[in-house]
């Protein structure tokens, strides 16, 4: 007696190979099926689940009709010659969008971005400003209440300049001027005239020829000494040079009157006169000039 391995049963072979092919086949069904839901949703936003073809009759019918073991080999292929119903594949329209994506969803977030940080940063600077002006709101009004009390003063500041202007342009300088000063005096001085002296003392004269007629006494010419009294007056003729070398101090008071208007003054008054005078002509326009003419003509 031979030991010969134990053939296994055909049919029972092929029963265990589709029992093997089914999980595989209803795993790639299930798979397929959810992408195609997942696009359709995409695309048309409903559940094209009910579009698919249902599951045919439980997969345990096919296992049903397969043959049994001992089953004869004519049976199997009467069985496998019985066709079993295939369900109708129907097919999803699903229709692709090839219109390009607009560039708006990829900026779009980045514009608000940026428009909220800088909505943010204004905001933040205004409550800054509103915070600071709260705090000083006291100091602003004092100083408010300052700034009304000068606003008369402020209008009528451009006439008060125009009208100085015009009065320095038409001034005039009027004033003393004092020298005083030490002038050298230096020179000859000639002396050639007739003149009395009067005699300050006693003078001798020796020698002097007298002539003395008398009406008992007759001298002539004779050789004597003669005294002149004190304060005798003598008559004498000058001739003489007289040299002059003194300083002399000079006080002087000189009177100035000097109009501006004939100075180099009178280009920068009249230029600051037409400075001022369009905000003046703004605020008066009837004003007038010293000599009650228009301004503003």
């Amino acid at each position: 007696m031979t030991d010969e391995p134990i053939k296994e049963d055909p049919v029972k072979k092929f029963r265990k190979l589709i029992a093997s092919f089914m999980p595989l086949k209803k795993e790639a069904k299930e798979t397929a099926s959810a992408l195609v839901q997942e696009e359709a949703k995409k695309q048309t936003g409903k559940d094209v689940t009910a579009s698919l073809p249902k599951r045919s009759a439980d997969n345990n019918k096919i296992l049903s009709v397969l043959p049994q073991k001992g089953t004869s080999s004519q049976k199997f292929e009467e069985i496998k010659a019985v066709d079993t119903p295939k369900p109708a594949a129907s097919k999803p329209d699903l229709k692709t969008d090839s219109a390009p994506k607009s560039g708006f969803t990829v900026w779009g977030p980045r514009l608000w971005t940026t428009a909220s940080v800088i909505t943010l940063t204004f905001n933040i600077i205004v409550a800054i400003v509103l915070l600071i002006l709260l705090f000083n709101m006291y100091r602003m009004r004092a100083s408010l209440n300052q700034v009304m009390g000068l606003l008369p003063s402020v209008v009528d500041l451009p006439g008060g300049l125009y009208e100085n202007f015009e009065k320095m342009e038409r001034a005039n300088i009027q004033t003393n001027v004092v020298v005083e000063a030490v002038i050298p005096v230096k020179f000859d001085l000639q002396l050639n005239q007739q003149t009395n002296v009067i005699l300050s003392q006693d003078v001798t004269i020796t020698n002097a020829l007298v002539t003395v007629n008398t009406g008992g006494l007759n001298i002539s010419r004779a050789n004597t000494t003669i005294v002149l009294p004190a304060g005798t007056t003598l008559p004498v003729n000058l001739s003489l040079t007289v040299p002059v070398d003194q300083q002399v101090p000079v006080t002087l008071n000189v009177p100035v009157n000097i109009p501006l208007k004939d100075t180099q003054l009178r280009d920068p008054f009249v230029g600051l006169q037409n400075v001022i005078k369009p905000l003046y002509c703004f605020l008066e326009p009837q004003a007038v000039n010293m000599d009650n003419q228009f301004i503003c003509q």
